[in-house]
């Protein structure tokens, strides 16, 4: 099922199934923004990234000596376990309480709160995460929305640019195979505020920043400037992905991080973990503006 809400400017529509956004639509000039999840080279659009972020060391997740198989990116994405509670012209409100079957992979007592709210050009979307336990809940948090690129015969991956609004210096961070963090890699932000896009910057998967002093980004086209910016005040981290050669870019503020290849396996150890005491909430979030 799709649900769809709109401003003066945006169609956005979300799917119950992962509670995934799946379409950002301008009113004006009918283009649609988002990755419409082409299985030539990858079937999602926005995927909800909760309790984990990426990978963990050896598939599995330590808490209180037991061990835990959170699958990667969390159990969210391609479920069935949100439901909507409260829908209005420009506004969705889905929840995922948990139940037998998250705490066989999760061993926290939760409610995760999803609400898309338009107005004018962008789209917010808030996370709130609440622990309803008697003890202290770990978790991270994320997002994942991949954005056309137009790549036709007139276009290549050239054209495109991430912009950040500060001048920044910052290492990218080798990837195993396996999806593990490992050292530093490349000075790919050397006092610079660009990042340019070529058919080979993702060959060895995304870009992670852990130290960037922006918390806005756009994507920008050469000759046409800024299309897209995404605000993350909130969050952490930045993942920058796209599958090697494929038309789209995504944008992706996390809270949290995929293990190390030296991760103790300890859920409390993990880098950028979140932590709340019960009965306490936290609200995160970040938003979308289309920009031309």
């Amino acid at each position: 099922m799709i649900y769809q809400i709109e401003s003066e400017d945006l169609i956005v529509q979300v799917k119950l199934k992962g509670m995934e956004l799946c379409s950002i639509q301008s009113k004006t000039n009918g283009k649609e923004y988002l990755w419409q999840g082409d299985p030539q080279y990858w079937t999602g659009q926005a995927p909800v990234l909760f309790p984990i972020i990426g990978a963990l060391n050896a598939g599995k997740t330590s808490f209180q000596n037991q061990d835990y198989l959170i699958p990667k990116h969390g159990f969210i994405r391609n479920s069935n376990l949100g439901k909507l509670i409260q829908q209005e012209a420009n506004r969705l409100v889905f929840l995922v309480e948990s139940s037998p079957e998250t705490k066989a992979v999760y061993p926290f007592d939760f409610s995760f709160e999803l609400t898309f709210e338009l107005s004018g050009n962008a789209l917010k979307v808030s996370h709130r995460v609440k622990n309803q336990g008697s003890g202290p809940m770990y978790y991270s948090l994320g997002a994942h929305p991949a954005f056309n690129l137009d790549l036709t015969s007139s276009g290549k991956l050239e054209d495109y640019s991430v912009v950040f609004p500060e001048e920044e210096t910052d290492h990218t961070w080798w990837i195993a195979e396996e999806g593990l963090i490992g050292g530093k890699g490349e000075l790919t932000l050397d006092h610079t505020k660009e990042i340019q896009l070529n058919e080979h910057i993702f060959d060895g998967d995304a870009l992670i920043f852990k130290q960037l002093k922006s918390r806005y980004v756009s994507l920008n086209h050469m000759k046409k400037g800024p299309f897209i910016a995404v605000d993350f005040e909130d969050f952490d981290y930045l993942g920058i992905w796209a599958k090697p050669g494929a038309p789209y870019v995504c944008l992706e503020p996390w809270l949290g991080i995929a293990d190390s290849v030296v991760h103790s396996g300890k859920l409390t150890d993990k880098e950028g973990i979140r932590k709340l005491a019960p009965g306490t909430s936290e609200i995160k979030a970040y938003t979308i503006r289309i920009l031309d």
